[in-house]
């Protein structure tokens, strides 16, 4: 009796030790905490354009979690502006990235007509498109802008739209003449009096007046023309959303989470953006953030952080159409998935 009364404690203590294993196994196969880890999709996000402050709610989403509470483990990298966003996304090397709604009507129904991308969020209700230029530079209003020289990106936003908000605002844009710049260049090109002004954001206001010290920037808004214009919205392929409609959503709530963050808290953005950027200037990605925050919030009641409206895209593709600057058949459709929409 003695004896089988041993091996059955033998046996017994094998077969606990067994299904403790299996449990552990078990436990990491259903999203234990290093499971958990491994099963997060990885994905890459492109910034707008280079890594100021008016991008940082992407660092604020991933550094707070929620872009891992989504499901994803992501990979920010620096984009280059709507154009080139847009060709990374379809070629499948990024997954996200936001780009200037304008941008991409002008892409699919501009002559080359390039298609694979589908817009799911706005992030600016108004576009932020501008001319910059310095007090004492001769420009203080858009009929100020003829004769003078003003520089940009070949293909950029700012510039590709110009005719349509010289036409709104009654000015010649043929005697205004276009230099080409680049990013790192711009502010610089400016501050120096190489030109009289640059294409910008509204947001730019502090990094330019951080450059050029003791001068004040002067702003020519095209939205005081061109007010139907979204600003930024979020894109990703149209292959990726149509096979994975939930995961876009969660994507685009776990971004624009950290926007409103961002927008609510601006020192803490920037000071996270430094964290995960060390050259960017925290006091001035605050003070962008300041700036944007009325692009992003409408001033329309009741439309949440996010939202589009095929009314207003349609609105704003006439107006282009009515300058000549795309061809006529785009539909709001074409370019933004309304099922995907942010309360759609």
């Amino acid at each position: 009796m003695h004896r089988r009364t041993f091996t059955r404690t033998l046996v017994a203590a094998a077969l606990a030790t067994t299904l403790a294993a299996a449990a552990g196994c078990s436990d990491d196969a259903d999203g234990g905490t290093d499971s958990g880890a491994q099963t997060l999709e990885k994905i890459t996000y492109l910034t707008s354009f280079g890594n100021f402050g008016r991008d940082s709610y992407a660092y604020v989403a991933k550094e707070k979690g929620y872009f891992r509470d989504a499901g994803f483990d992501v990979e920010i990298k620096a984009g280059a502006g709507s154009g080139e966003n847009i060709k990374q996304i379809v070629a499948g090397t990024a997954q996200f990235t936001p780009i200037d709604l304008t941008g991409g009507l002008f892409a699919a129904g501009g002559a080359g007509k390039v298609t694979g991308f589908t817009a799911v969020a706005a992030i600016q209700q108004r576009t932020m498109a501008a001319v910059m230029s310095l007090d004492g530079y001769g420009i203080n209003s858009p009929k100020d802008l003829e004769g003078k020289t003003v520089a940009d990106l070949p293909g950029s936003v700012v510039r590709s739209l110009f005719p349509t908000y010289a036409k709104a605002a009654n000015i010649d844009h043929n005697k205004v003449k276009f230099v080409n710049g680049t990013p790192q260049t711009l502010f610089g090109t400016l501050a120096q009096h190489k030109v009289d002004g640059i294409g910008q954001f509204v947001v730019g206001k502090p990094t330019i007046e951080n450059i050029a010290k003791g001068k004040t920037a002067v702003l020519l808004p095209y939205s005081d023309y061109l007010q139907d214009l979204y600003g930024n919205a979020l894109i990703t392929s149209t292959s990726y959303a149509k096979a994975n409609p939930e995961k876009v959503k969660k994507f685009t709530a776990a971004l624009l989470k950290g926007l409103q963050d961002s927008i609510t808290s601006p020192d803490e953005a920037g000071n996270l953006l430094k964290k995960n950027v060390p050259t960017a200037d925290p006091k001035s990605a605050a003070a962008e953030l300041t700036l944007m925050s009325p692009f992003v919030r409408s001033e329309a009641s009741g439309v949440p952080v996010g939202a589009l409206d095929s009314q207003r895209v349609a609105r704003s593709i006439a107006i282009l159409q009515g300058s000549g600057q795309i061809e006529a058949g785009l539909t709001p459709e074409q370019v933004i998935d309304f099922s995907l929409v942010p309360n759609a």
